[in-house]
């Protein structure tokens, strides 16, 4: 019997070690939250039955290894996981007679903050919780961070980055290709926050929640962790939303967040509550992984069980079909859900999938719907050797840890619809009138077959004007909006061309790199393009491969013929590169405020609407001003200049 349950350890500890490296080293999700937290119960109970660990066992490992690429630091102190529990009556025996904090647990990677004489000096990952990876001009410019704080004595926190649900789906609007999307935001941050270039970083507005004090030098806090927090919040940090807690009142307490997480924007994944008494909490010690003066609440999540009906394979522009659950309609955290998505293959075959089986469905952080278990595993579903839109073959390919199903037809249908859905959308050409039904309409009938043959359109005049949906004044519209389209940016047409991985931003970077010259993009060779920085080897040999494709070079040739591409002035040398503003109050120089900021932004700087430990300096004409913005500025020892001094010292 021990045999066979050190077997089974061996096995669970190899696969939740290749779910955490692939999570949270190479931001890839092979098994869902709901999986890999039963097989990890699952061996923490095979070792107190056994009182065996294994080497290498993810119940005594911390986090991720740090990759190569970040210079590597060890921590000061280890920086250990918390003890958990799904139980509110656990968490109420837990704080006894005594006074706790109750806070978010936020979902995104932990970092620790040191500051000297006022100013932030290093910036370290959590990493395995021995050594992590120095991150410092990241965090630099992090959304949030104050680089000077009133505190002149040495100061060492810890706190969460995160980036917001708002932040993510803008994020992710603006990639083209379904599989480059981001899974989660937590994968995002780990990614933003890990970068070699820190321009990608300040451009995922990465934020920073502190939630523990570790140092601060020759302060009294009277022994509680409270006041730690109002310290770290006087220092201009954002703090975790906290509610001090005691054996009473926690219960009422735990259901306040439930309720505000409905509406968090920040990714949570449960609460930590934490002893107020210092003193106390340090005697309780600690235990191999885990301190005794904190303990972690997981949302118990909200399961329900429903039937599997079918799953339905969904086709992208380059190619990837995504496999989605339908199944039999149920309520979870208060909405009707009838779809979850699969993912990849791999999650496919992991859940032993089939029509009819009986499955349980659960909401991930109480937002993304997600299958949790299949009860009956008859693992029937039949992965589809065809394309459901073109009937092309597909094939399966190995992307990292997963595995990814594909369409290998180039002319399937789907692919040219996402494609001119894309290349129609507001960041490439911006045709308004041209949904993605009116495009399928539209290729089926044989209007348009390359994007040149949409400037044609012309052609077929009295057959679209007779189209449903369609008249005279539609039609009037529609040339009218493709007309306007002519003219536009290189950046505009390059995003719209669909080149796998390039989206909003890499379109813009790759522009400005090769000074907006269309002829060298397209000469660019694979090893030139990902020594840039922000682009690297996947990108570059996405982009090579594209251009190296004779028809992708004959339909770009048709296309260009039909385009007026605008020329871009010489960019004005970015002098404020990294230098933060705001501006307020009356103005002489400027006709307005816009027109300031304008200016500023073209030189690489940017205009904030409120006073942080970020800001360079306050722009007022009013310098002796009583104004909020003012005191502010004061508090911080931000600058105050008039409009003359900025011009004086920064622009000239």
């Amino acid at each position: 019997m021990k045999e066979s349950c050190i077997e089974r350890m061996k096995e669970l500890v190899q696969m939740l070690n290749a779910a955490s490296e692939s999570y949270y080293a190479k931001d890839q999700e092979i098994i869902s939250n709901f999986e890999y937290d039963r097989l990890y119960d699952e061996l923490e109970g095979l070792e107190k039955e056994t009182g065996l660990i294994l080497a290498n066992s993810p119940t005594v490992k911390v986090g991720y290894e740090a990759v190569e690429e970040l210079p590597k630091e060890r921590h000061e102190q280890p920086m250990l996981s918390l003890g958990k529990t799904k139980s509110r009556e656990e968490l109420q025996e837990w704080v006894q007679d005594k006074e706790a904090l109750l806070s978010w647990k936020l979902d995104g990677l932990t970092i620790v903050l040191s500051y000297s004489e006022g100013q932030l000096v290093k910036a370290v990952t959590r990493g395995n919780g021995e050594v992590g990876e120095v991150i410092t001009n990241n965090a630099k410019v992090f959304k949030n961070i104050p680089l000077s704080i009133p505190f002149t004595g040495n100061l060492v926190l810890r706190g969460e980055a995160v980036i917001t649900y708002s932040d993510f789906k803008k994020i992710n609007h603006e990639i083209g290709e379904e599989e480059a999307k981001y899974k989660n935001p937590r994968n995002l941050c780990s990614g933003s926050v890990r970068q070699l270039n820190s321009e990608v970083t300040a451009k995922r507005n990465v934020r920073f929640f502190a939630f523990h004090l570790v140092s601060a030098e020759n302060v009294d806090f009277e022994n509680s962790r409270e006041k730690q927090f109002l310290f770290l919040r006087s220092q201009g940090f954002d703090v975790v939303e906290w509610r001090k807690v005691n054996r009473e009142n926690i219960l009422d307490s735990i259901s306040y967040f439930e309720e505000a997480i409905k509406n968090y924007d920040v990714p949570s994944d449960g609460l930590v509550l934490t002893f107020d008494d210092i003193a106390y909490g340090q005697s309780l010690g600690r235990t191999a992984k885990f301190p005794r003066h904190s303990i972690a609440f997981k949302w118990a999540d909200e399961i329900r069980e429903t039937v599997l009906k079918e799953v339905e394979w969904s086709p992208s522009r380059t190619g990837l079909i995504n496999p989605v659950a339908i199944f039999e309609p149920v309520e979870l955290e208060g909405t009707t859900v009838s779809r979850a998505s699969v993912h990849n293959i791999s999650v496919l075959k992991g859940l032993e999938l089939g029509i009819g089986d009986k499955i349980t469905v659960y909401k991930a952080n109480m937002i993304i719907p997600q299958i949790a278990e299949n009860l009956t595993r008859s693992d029937s579903v039949e992965i589809p050797e065809h394309c459901p839109v073109c009937g092309g073959d597909t094939k399966i390919e190995q992307i990292g840890d997963a595995q990814m199903l594909y369409c290998v037809n180039p002319q399937c249908a789907a692919k040219k619809i996402k494609s001119f859905t894309l290349f129609v959308s507001r960041d490439a050409l911006n045709i308004d009138g041209l949904s993605e039904a009116t495009l399928e309409k539209f290729i089926s009938k044989g209007y348009i077959h390359e994007y040149a043959d949409l400037f044609h359109l012309d052609r077929y005049k009295e057959e679209i004007v007779g189209m449903e949906g369609f008249g005279e004044k539609s039609y009037q519209n529609l040339t009218e909006n493709i007309e306007k389209a002519r003219n536009t940016t290189l950046p505009r047409l390059l995003y719209g061309l669909g080149i796998a991985n390039i989206g909003v931003a890499n379109a813009k970077l790759l522009c400005r790199q090769y000074r907006y010259d269309l002829d060298r993009l397209r000469c660019a060779d694979a090893e030139e393009l990902s020594r840039i920085d922000g682009v690297g080897e996947v990108i570059a040999e996405a982009f090579r491969s594209y251009f190296e494709d004779e028809k992708n070079k004959d339909r770009l040739d048709h296309l260009l013929k039909e385009l007026y591409i605008e020329e871009v002035e010489e960019e004005e040398e970015q002098t404020l590169s990294g230098k933060v503003f705001v501006v307020t109050g009356s103005l002489i120089h400027f006709a307005s405020r816009n027109e300031l900021k304008e200016e500023i932004e073209k030189r690489g700087g940017k205009v904030t609407g409120s006073v942080t430990g970020k800001t360079d300096c306050l722009i007022n004409n009013d310098i002796t001003s009583t104004s909020g913005k003012n005191k502010k500025a004061k508090e911080l020892n931000v600058p105050i200049i008039t409009e003359e001094e900025f011009m004086e010292q920064y622009l000239r």
